[in-house]
């Protein structure tokens, strides 16, 4: 156990989590009370999954609820984080199209077993993280630059390009940055970052061969994720199916 669970513990995170707020208002970059909510809502939220997740993983039909919850959460999240209008919903596709691919290679190809439900929902969990912190930062990004850079676009369609290849051209460059993080975190493994998955085996007993495997199918499975979540909010984007009002 890395951290021992007690009221030092627990004064330390409310510390920490109080000074984040203050920083963010003393920098008036905002979102203080964002902060103050995000922490304790993560608290409740790991508080009551601790007692849940011995019971989801007895049978399937929890699991495929359990699972469907991550999902739906995920989307609700990144939808509203892109645009405020009923388009959010379009969220889906993105995070579904670069999650759903993955975990049923890893059943069909036998990695993870069907009956190995309690190794299949963390992963899960963290391809469907990856997938809805790429939706939001491609779609934020790509909206954004359709904004500041709408007559750009207009030039495009009066040069005969289609209203789809004009948005495209303007906001590919920029959505593309959604990769970043991904890709300095895989870059990076092992010299700068070493993921909690990683130290967890380690800790518990797996060869440094079992926990680099492990470790590096999680990042390569991520960046194949967040790549097919970034085309395709990039391509709903240029056909005008996800927009601001």
């Amino acid at each position: 156990m890395l951290l021992p669970v007690s009221v030092t513990l627990g004064v330390v995170l409310a510390v920490l989590l109080v000074l984040a707020a203050a920083v963010a208002a003393w920098a008036s970059v905002g979102r203080s009370r964002e902060i103050l909510v995000a922490g304790v809502r993560a608290a409740a939220q790991l508080a009551a999954v601790s007692l849940l997740i011995g019971w989801v993983v007895r049978s399937l039909a929890p699991f495929l609820g359990f699972v469907a919850l991550m999902f739906a959460v995920a989307v609700w999240t990144a939808g509203r984080r892109i645009t405020g209008n009923r388009t959010w919903r379009w969220a889906a596709v993105p995070i579904g199209a670069g999650v759903l691919p993955v975990v049923g290679a890893l059943l069909i190809t036998g990695l993870v077993p069907v009956r190995g439900l309690a190794a299949l929902i963390p992963v899960a969990g963290i391809l469907i993280g990856g997938a809805l912190t790429a939706t939001v930062l491609g779609g934020r990004r790509a909206l954004d630059e359709l904004t500041a850079r709408r007559g750009e676009v207009e030039a495009g369609m009066a040069l005969g390009l289609l209203d789809r290849d004009a948005r495209l051209e303007i906001v590919r460059p920029a959505a593309s940055d959604a990769l970043l993080p991904g890709l300095d975190q895989t870059r990076t493994v092992g010299l700068v970052t070493l993921p909690g998955a990683f130290v967890g085996m380690l800790l518990g007993g797996a060869s440094p061969v079992e926990a680099g495997a492990v470790q590096l199918f999680v990042l390569v499975a991520l960046m194949a994720v967040q790549v097919v979540a970034v085309a395709t909010v990039l391509e709903l984007i240029a056909r005008g199916l996800l927009y601001r009002d």
